[in-house]
């Protein structure tokens, strides 16, 4: 009777801890997929931010929800010659009026609706780095994108000629993001759900040992006596 309460609540916890793990590393996997993406930084556009080879994680959120000075991952247009994603700084947002460059005191800015905006995030200090001037009205619905190296960027200044070179908010796929605890909690519950799943398989696999063990021995039939011998 023990033995068979025993193997009962083996079974169960079996099923209980399979399942709970089995619905936490899918949630977890689904939540992560759906709401962060992870690239590697492939060229120097970005630094000294983010350098080539630095992995960045983003979090997927609508072109509507960036704001100026947020660092976006996005689908470039066919004219920047790129299949794949790039990571570019927002400048300007529609209705704004980006311009370069200023002369405040000793020093070139960018001026976003008049006022020079302030950017230690960009190499060397160079706002410009290229000694291209533009003054672009951007659209609704669209960005202004720059890279934070200036001199060795790929970005809206030279694509002008399309809608000032702005973007379209459409093609952002996310807002790039420092604060990995989010994305660290959901891999930590997906690697414990992974776990637990894996230890109701293994008292599942006790149960059936246990139970095999408890199954009684069938007994074997006689031969048949023939009648009729003498």
């Amino acid at each position: 009777m023990v033995g068979r309460r025993r193997g009962r609540g083996l079974g169960m916890s079996a099923v209980v801890v399979g399942v709970l793990g089995l619905v936490l590393a899918v949630g977890a996997f689904g939540w992560l997929r759906s709401s962060y993406g992870v690239s590697t930084v492939g060229g120097d556009s970005m630094r000294p931010t983010y350098g080539k080879g630095d992995r960045v994680v983003w979090e997927r959120v609508d072109g509507s929800q960036v704001r100026r000075g947020d660092v976006v991952v996005f689908t470039p247009p066919e004219s920047y010659g790129f299949d794949a994603p790039l990571m570019k700084r927002v400048v300007g947002v529609g209705g704004d009026r980006v311009r370069c460059c200023t002369l405040v005191g000793s020093r070139e800015r960018v001026t976003v609706n008049g006022e020079p905006i302030e950017e230690p995030y960009v190499y060397g200090g160079d706002p410009d780095g290229v000694h291209q001037p533009y003054d672009v009205k951007v659209p609704a619905g669209r960005l202004f994108l720059l890279g934070d190296h200036r001199a060795n960027s790929l970005d809206s200044r030279f694509h002008l000629d399309e809608q000032g070179g702005t973007v379209s908010a459409d093609a952002v796929l996310g807002r790039v993001t420092d604060d990995r605890a989010v994305p660290a909690l959901l891999v930590a519950a997906l690697l414990l759900g992974g776990v637990l799943l894996l230890t109701g398989v293994g008292l599942g696999i006790g149960f059936l040992a246990v139970r095999r063990r408890r199954a009684p021995e069938m007994p074997q039939m006689p031969w048949p006596v023939q009648p009729g011998g003498s």
